[in-house]
């Protein structure tokens, strides 16, 4: 004997069906923990608005470029910068650089993830930046070189730590500014999905 299923079952089922199926189709964010002499930091990469920057990134995490490098440049009320420079201020080997993507509509807001750069536009290697506050004037549509910096990903565990690592003394080791006094080393880095 069949049974009828009332219009408000079918489309309960119907909808539980397409759920069950879009599900695997679902692209999760992914994301990379750094751990730190100071704790650990979890950056959620966009790969949909930034491909080619988060793609480089991604291949310096693999290769363990940069597991032993250090936050080598802290500006309290700016950014952090690290991940291509070792604790004796060396810095380390990297690819040939990637074209700029600072204009995908992602802003250099504090808790964002940025590519830094010599002045030309299309340098960025492995150096990244962590904004502490907003920074608007590092966005393509406010920059004064009319580029930009590049934002690739957001902070979205260990905030309190890059607070940690912002409010570090710091001093001038040779040509390096506001490096700080006491190595803050990146000990691994690692894909996390």
């Amino acid at each position: 004997m069949l049974k009828t299923l009332s219009s408000s079952r079918v489309a309960a089922c119907l909808a539980a069906l397409m759920l069950a199926t879009a599900l695997p189709c679902i692209a999760w964010a992914q994301k990379v923990l750094l751990s730190t002499s100071e704790g650990d930091v979890t950056i959620e990469l966009d790969r949909e608005k930034a491909p080619r920057t988060v793609d480089n990134f991604i291949q310096y995490v693999k290769s363990g470029h940069y597991d032993g490098t250090i936050f080598h440049r802290v500006i309290d009320n700016f950014m952090i910068q690290g991940g291509g420079m070792q604790a004796n201020m060396s810095e380390k080997p990297t690819r040939a650089p990637i074209p700029l993507e600072a204009r995908n509509g992602l802003q250099n807001l504090r808790g964002t993830v940025a590519m830094a750069r010599t002045m030309v536009p299309d340098s960025a290697t492995s150096q990244f930046f962590i904004n502490v506050r907003d920074n608007p004037f590092l966005d393509a549509a406010n920059a004064r070189d009319g580029h930009g910096y590049a934002v690739f990903g957001k902070i979205v565990a260990g905030m309190d730590v890059v607070d940690r690592i912002k409010a570090t003394p710091t001093t001038s080791r040779g040509p390096h500014q506001n490096v700080p006094t006491t190595p803050i080393l990146i000990r691994k880095a690692t894909l996390e999905n």
